[in-house]
């Protein structure tokens, strides 16, 4: 059974069709690639499976269940996580304070005993700051660790960002172009990170990315949406010959 289903996904805003009926599924353990011109429906559909949008129609199964009707905070907590084209971290805040709100979909305890910071609670905030200094460890930013995020190169933010979805320990982590704007030895970096957590921690990755060479050499399936719809899904080869993929998106030789 595949970890992520969607079917027939389709979104509206008034009168403009952002997604037409697509259908993809992205396999347990894979890194999956999400591609397509500008405007083509990317974001939309992560903002779709993250619950930030609700489509007007189709299903979309997480672990064999419907999610459609979820609210974001729920997903959450069944294991989806994702970063964003911007970056949305709490800039005057420090690196370690971001991860931290990470973790708020696994803490347990109620308000009094957080407010009070005894007993089970100050025990529940010891054992979430170990799971953030390793993650803080594994994406190497151990020097910035108290450093406000706003005072960062771009490039760090945006491996904060993804660290912060990763204190979530998500089972899915939906990327939405996490080398934008990137020199090429942070992109190295950035693709070094992606494998690694795809890798150790098993963590099933979608990715938005416009470096076609990226995600060639990252992904083991594609989809390819133009327009709202869906024009290729398969592997990196299939892709590169698809006839459809290659009028719309990846150019003809002249």
């Amino acid at each position: 059974m595949p970890l992520l289903e969607i079917d027939r996904i389709s979104l509206r805003f008034g009168g403009v069709t952002a997604l037409s009926e697509v259908s993809f599924h992205v396999n347990k353990g894979e890194i999956f690639a999400l591609i397509g011109p500008n405007g083509a429906g990317k974001t939309s559909m992560l903002n779709c499976i993250s619950g930030l949008y609700k489509p007007a129609s189709g299903s979309i199964r997480f672990c064999g269940d419907e999610i459609v009707s979820l609210p974001p905070a729920q997903r959450a907590a069944r294991g989806i996580a994702r970063s964003f084209q911007n970056i949305e971290l709490f800039k005057h805040m420090t690196v370690l304070d971001n991860l931290m709100l990470g973790r708020h979909v696994r803490m347990r305890s109620g308000i009094i005993s957080c407010g009070l910071y005894w007993g089970r609670a100050q025990k529940e905030e010891i054992a979430h700051r170990e799971v953030v200094e390793e993650i803080i460890r594994f994406l190497e930013i151990q020097a910035y660790r108290n450093k406000p995020v706003g005072t960062l190169a771009y490039g760090l933010q945006k491996r904060v960002e993804m660290g912060r979805a990763l204190a979530l320990e998500p089972e899915l982590l939906l990327l939405d172009e996490p080398m934008a704007g990137m020199n090429s030895e942070e992109k190295e970096d950035m693709a070094r990170f992606i494998l690694d957590i795809n890798d150790e921690r098993g963590t099933t990755i979608i990715l938005i990315e416009h470096d076609m060479g990226v995600v060639m050499d990252l992904s083991q399936h594609i989809a390819v949406l133009d327009f709202g719809r869906c024009i290729g899904f398969g592997t990196p080869q299939q892709i590169q010959e698809n006839p459809l993929v290659i009028q719309a998106y990846l150019g003809q030789e002249a």
